[in-house]
């Protein structure tokens, strides 16, 4: 399991710069004003209205970066940061959460999918690693170790489709989102090149997810055919 250490180990060093890099961008542009002086719930709520949505809600939730889009109960869920601020940092991550609104209100494929994979994932995230676990602690004794070890790798390959799924939801989410802001003039050519740089840090701690996720499975799939060879 040496191998499975090094790639945790590797990828928890990147995604930690990656996630500081993002903190310290969202904590920069916070602190620049937009120049149309609106907050990120008058951002999110105009950004709906013009997409002619009006059964989604804008709400504040606890937390630091805790922003994001419910389908189930259609709201648009915004830190206390990004809710009351009148920045770049705010107006940037209320009008990415309103993408994922608009992508439920047209029934993107990709978001769609996702969110029908989320049961599965639930089931995939707790189990797997027991499983993969309890595998390759049994093998030497019987082909059953290797029939548990593969279902333990068949379900965590599950969260991995899902963290690739996200990507094009992510991107998509702030392509929306970004484009929004120069079509109807939120943000000022200055501003705007600071929104995307922003949105830019939060997508790749999504890639680095995703990477991290298909490095592991390769990890288990390789371990997994070098011990059914012994």
């Amino acid at each position: 399991m040496i191998g499975y250490y090094i790639i945790a180990g590797v990828m928890f060093l990147i995604g930690t710069l990656i996630s500081s890099k993002l903190k310290s961008k969202f904590t920069e542009y916070s602190q620049e004003g937009l120049q149309n002086g609106l907050s990120g719930k008058q951002i999110a709520e105009k950004m709906l209205r013009d997409n002619g949505i009006y059964d989604v809600e804008v709400i504040s939730t606890p937390g630091f970066l805790s922003d994001h889009y419910n389908p189930m109960d259609k709201t648009v869920n915004l830190s206390p940061d990004v809710y009351e601020g009148r920045s770049i940092s705010a107006a940037a991550v209320a009008s990415h959460e309103c993408g994922h609104a608009v992508q439920h209100a047209t029934n993107y494929s990709m978001l769609m999918m996702r969110s029908k994979m989320v049961p599965a994932v639930k089931i995939g995230t707790s189990l797997s690693q027991w499983i993969i676990l309890a595998g390759l602690g049994m093998m030497g004794f019987g082909n059953g170790s290797q029939l548990i070890f593969l279902i333990g790798i068949l379900l965590f390959s599950i969260t991995t489709i899902f963290s690739l799924v996200t990507l094009p939801v992510e991107f998509d989410a702030s392509n929306r989102a970004l484009a929004w802001l120069e079509n109807n003039n939120m943000t000022t050519p200055q501003e705007h090149d600071k929104a995307q740089d922003a949105l830019k840090w939060a997508a790749r701690t999504y890639v680095v997810a995703a990477v991290s996720s298909v490095a592991t499975l390769l990890y288990y799939i390789f371990l997994f055919m070098n011990r059914s060879r012994d």
